[in-house]
């Protein structure tokens, strides 16, 4: 398997050229000739016209992603979101949206060309509550229990360790957050040539987890309640073009792929704390419909924090 360092160069150098490429024409050549078509499968035919309508078309011709996770997620007034690879921006606008004036949308992308156009697109949109970071998915520039939502778009299967993609995830999410993303996913095992070819990794395919093999690692990080639900599956002759690319004879591995290839929403919840831990003993954490019970919540937490003072008081004399 190719290193951390050497997938991220290919991501950057892809993507950052697809983000030229929208900034300077007006298009974008995503993974292969465009007379091909190859990505029309995967990055088409996402967003509806109610959604594109208020969003910048650069935004919309950067997206490269291979779902709509704001469509099935809940989002609420005052909830922060984080987007994890947020390219030119499109899913970090319209989750803006959708927490209002008091929440707040993040996105980070690790591609300096990708975040000039994501702000230039914020410009345009006139929206207040997003800010672009730049940084790693591996390692997110935001401190414990800051998120409430994490959403991301055909993102994590480009990194080469998942497993830390996710524990970061898990650790900026506050208790009882939500993971919910969009990911390609592979049912069964995938053929070594593609696993090789780093044109199909940055291309949505070989770095594709095995649906059971998702759940295991987000269950391994921490998060509970995980399921992966198909949105588009792709037939073989979707990969077709990909391989072909890849050098790859599609004719004898095309049976090894077909229809192995999926879009997918992958949904997971960071349990909730125990009341007195830390960050967790707040209102707005509690939850609407917990309020009634929070002055008891109140009451315990301060008897317990003055018995702890207490006894490490008579420990001390």
């Amino acid at each position: 398997m190719e290193s951390t360092t050497s997938v991220q160069e290919q991501v950057k150098e892809k993507y950052g050229s697809a983000a030229r490429a929208v900034a300077e024409s007006g298009s974008v050549q995503t993974c292969c000739d465009p007379g091909l078509r190859c990505c029309d499968p995967i990055t088409t035919n996402l967003y509806s016209a109610d959604q594109t309508g208020g969003i910048p078309e650069k935004a919309v011709l950067a997206s490269l992603g291979c779902g709509n996770p704001t469509a099935l997620i809940v989002l609420r007034p005052g909830e922060t979101v984080l987007d994890l690879g947020s390219g030119g921006g499109i899913d970090v606008l319209l989750s803006a949206k959708r927490v209002g004036e008091t929440g707040k949308a993040y996105g980070l992308d690790m591609t300096d060309d990708m975040l000039a156009l994501a702000r230039e697109n914020q410009r345009q949109a006139g929206v207040s509550n997003v800010e672009f970071l730049k940084g790693e998915i591996e390692n997110i520039p935001l401190p414990d229990n800051s998120v409430d939502v994490i959403i991301s778009n055909c993102v994590i299967n480009l990194s080469a360790d998942k497993d830390r993609v996710l524990r970061e995830a898990f650790r900026v999410l506050k208790p009882g957050g939500r993971f919910a993303v969009s990911d390609v996913v592979v049912r069964g095992s995938v053929p070594e040539a593609v696993r090789k070819s780093m044109l199909l990794w940055v291309g949505c395919i070989a770095g594709a987890l095995e649906e059971g093999e998702y759940i295991a690692k987000l269950t391994g990080a921490g998060f509970e309640d995980a399921t992966v639900e198909p949105t588009r599956v792709y037939s073989v002759e979707d990969a077709r073009q990909f391989l072909t690319e890849a050098g790859v004879d599609v004719d004898v591995i095309a049976p090894q792929v077909n229809d192995k290839f999926f879009g997918a929403f992958i949904r997971a919840n960071k349990p909730k704390a125990a009341c007195c831990q830390p960050g967790c003993c707040t209102p707005a954490l509690a939850g609407a419909k917990e309020w009634t019970s929070w002055p008891i919540i109140t009451t315990f937490c301060s008897f317990a924090q003055a018995t702890l003072r207490a006894r490490s008081w008579q420990k001390q004399s």
